[in-house]
């Protein structure tokens, strides 16, 4: 439960079906943990797009009615959490532009790192930008291409662009989904009768009766139009690098990710851990909720009982995903509480998925020591987090990442543990089911396959 991590957005859309913006609702309500501060739906009936969106959860931007008001056969939602960008509803997504070819709306998960560089460039050449969102700088590349077809048009503007992306456009007549060159972002495609859908996770497909159909390849475009769907290779295909996060912590464990089942492949860190780390023990306690499965799977290689020590609050929400320092810091107080029953006087594995400033940790530490726990062994189902991410996590500064300071034997002590061990990067690659230049593992080793030339944080185009 990286409570000091934050992420991006998830992306729904669906083309060819008379219920789109009631389906695309209940899919961002399966993608909710990955935003929870904004959320928004865009439709099109072939005349014009229809937008609602605002400030808050699904349920909270959409009341049951609003989805009337969006009508047509195909629909493009989004959920947000602000990477790059004030958290505000002029940030919301979809994004809805009018230019020369006409209606434009974007929904967008990823980062794009050279938007700083090429909004500068396109403000000198005349442009005029009303959001601080990076998403907007591809809108402003398409609308340069005015005399290209919209994938040409669409093609010319991603190869000028560097990071880490899933998009979605829909425009009056058709819904295009690319995925970016090494694959970084998820992105899956899934049939419902005879429409189309995509979302960043299949736990989507599940929420609205949709069958997965396949994953979509990096550099691939997926257009659906009138005469049907079909795919190209919009920009040259790299080897690919899904985010490890995802598998580590971002992902509904009931997802499958480029063919590997989420739950599964944290099952098998957990067994790694217990193989690698082993500790004598009395119980193994998971945090809620993401570091369940690891835990399931640590307590099931090492033969020690696994128990719920922690108790979550569900009506709070994902603690990484709070937009200010503050509200993280009360959600960690109001979210996690120990069983005194289960813990007191026991030697405890805490078992979490990740540890970035260590403050979240230290705090669990103690609510499991306040409780009776004689021994508090942390173990961590990812490598040390020693860099920042570029590609949609909000970790913009090393400076604030714990392993990147101290030693592990520092950490340790300074969350108070009476052992910590991590999953090497190896053990994680093998845990997933790749190899270890299959995955993005940037945040661990600072091998960063799309070069961050800027460098520049969330607020770098406020």
């Amino acid at each position: 439960m990286p409570a000091e991590v934050r992420e991006m957005c998830g992306v729904f859309g669906i083309f060819g079906h008379d219920k789109a913006a009631m389906l695309t609702k209940l899919g961002l309500f399966a993608l909710q943990h990955r935003g929870q501060e904004s959320a928004g739906i865009t439709s099109s009936d072939g005349t014009r797009l229809y937008t609602h969106k605002g400030m808050g959860l699904v349920s909270e931007v959409f009341d049951g009615s609003t989805e009337a008001t969006l009508i047509g056969e195909s629909a493009i939602g989004h959920v947000r959490y602000s990477t790059t960008g004030s958290s505000n509803i002029t940030n919301a997504q979809p994004l809805v532009v009018r230019y020369a070819r006409g209606e434009l709306a974007i929904a967008h998960n990823g980062n794009l790192v050279n938007a700083p560089t090429l909004r500068r460039s396109l403000e000198a050449d005349g442009s005029i930008f009303q959001t601080t969102m990076d998403t907007e700088v591809v809108a402003h590349l398409i609308a340069k291409e005015g005399k290209l077809d919209f994938v040409s048009a669409l093609q010319a503007s991603l190869q000028r662009v560097r990071g880490a992306y899933a998009l979605l456009f829909l425009s009056l007549r058709c819904l295009v989904a690319v995925r970016d060159p090494f694959g970084i972002r998820p992105l899956s495609l899934g049939k419902l009768g005879e429409a189309w859908v995509v979302a960043s996770e299949t736990c989507a497909f599940d929420a609205v009766g949709a069958e997965f159909v396949r994953d979509v390849l990096p550099g691939e475009a997926i257009v659906f139009g009138p005469t049907g769907m079909s795919a190209i290779q919009l920009l040259p295909r790299n080897p690919a690098r899904l985010c490890s996060f995802e598998y580590i912590y971002f992902a509904r464990p009931d997802s499958d990710l480029d063919g590997i089942n989420v739950h599964s492949a944290r099952k098998r860190m957990g067994r790694a851990l217990a193989r690698d780390y082993p500790v004598d023990a009395d119980l193994v306690v998971g945090v809620p909720d993401s570091s369940i499965s690891a835990a399931s799977g640590f307590a099931e290689e090492a033969g020690i009982p696994y128990e719920m020590g922690l108790v979550k609050n569900k009506y709070v929400g994902r603690t990484f995903i709070q937009p200010e320092q503050r509200l993280r810091d009360a959600s960690v107080r109001l979210k996690l509480n120990p069983l005194r029953r289960v813990v007191d006087g026991k030697r405890v594995v805490l078992v979490d998925d990740s540890i970035v400033r260590g403050t979240t940790m230290k705090r669990i530490v103690c609510l499991l020591r306040e409780a009776g726990a004689r021994e508090v062994h942390v173990r961590v189902s990812s490598p040390p987090y020693k860099y920042s991410c570029y590609y949609g996590i909000d970790t913009s500064s090393q400076s604030e990442l714990v392993a990147a300071l101290m030693s592990v034997e520092d950490i340790r002590r300074a969350v108070n543990a009476d052992s910590l061990c991590y999953l090497s990067e190896s053990a994680l690659a093998s845990s997933i089911g790749r190899e270890p230049g299959q995955l993005c593992t940037a945040c661990f080793s600072g091998g960063y396959p799309v070069p961050v030339a800027d460098g520049e944080g969330k607020y770098a185009l406020e």
